[in-house]
């Protein structure tokens, strides 16, 4: 199945590499027949365009939660900081006014419900069953274990839990989203499907 995006995804600022896109696309074509789609950490919107562009094909939907005010990474001094997205007038980073332009680019408003809120906020009266929860958002233990707490719990038997940025050599990368995927392996409740570059996906068993 070969993929075709509706905008060219290497202008899209992000981190995710595009063979992890390549298997969420996949992924989110066939987790759309048990749930919505949800991720958290949508940033300028690469991971939502590919996930969007596979539920257009489905009819299905991506939920995007990020509050667009940047993890610990992006603040002024550190090391992914982008002065390109920073609101001098607010003080405070933002990256939605380039999110919702890049979704509006790709055409995909019809399949993309922008949450503009923290994973903690926007789960708070959350009902809906997902077929798969993407996290990608802070890389703090404290934002990785929110976001898995959070949305897990939600993923319906069958569904899948993908997390990017999964480092095992702490020399490599940071070891929050490879303590929750070690934690989601440890629950029972998930069975590794496979590794793709740093992205983990995880299938619901129970």
């Amino acid at each position: 199945m070969s993929i075709k995006l509706p905008i060219d995804i290497r202008a899209i600022k992000g981190f995710l590499a595009s063979s992890e896109g390549a298997a969420l696309h996949h992924l989110a074509a066939e987790a759309s027949a048990l749930g919505a789609c949800l991720e958290v950490g949508s940033y300028c919107g690469k991971s939502t365009i590919y996930i969007a562009s596979a539920c257009k094909l489905v009819d299905g939907i991506v939920f995007a939660v990020d509050h667009h005010r940047g993890s610990e990474e992006h603040q002024p001094g550190e090391e992914y900081h982008d002065p390109e997205l920073f609101d001098e007038h607010a003080r405070l980073m933002d990256s939605f006014r380039t999110f919702r332009r890049n979704i509006r680019t790709a055409q995909l408003e019809d399949w993309v419900v922008p949450l503009v809120a923290s994973s903690a906020i926007a789960a708070r009266h959350w009902n809906t069953p997902l077929g798969l929860v993407f996290i990608d958002g802070g890389h703090s233990l404290e934002a990785a274990m929110t976001d898995y707490r959070c949305w897990a719990r939600h993923i319906v038997p069958g569904g899948y839990l993908a997390i990017h940025d999964i480092f095992p050599d702490p020399a490599d990368g940071g070891q929050a989203p490879y303590d929750i995927y070690k934690l989601a392996l440890a629950s029972g409740q998930f069975e590794l499907v496979e590794m793709v570059d740093t992205l983990g996906i995880l299938r619901r068993i129970c």
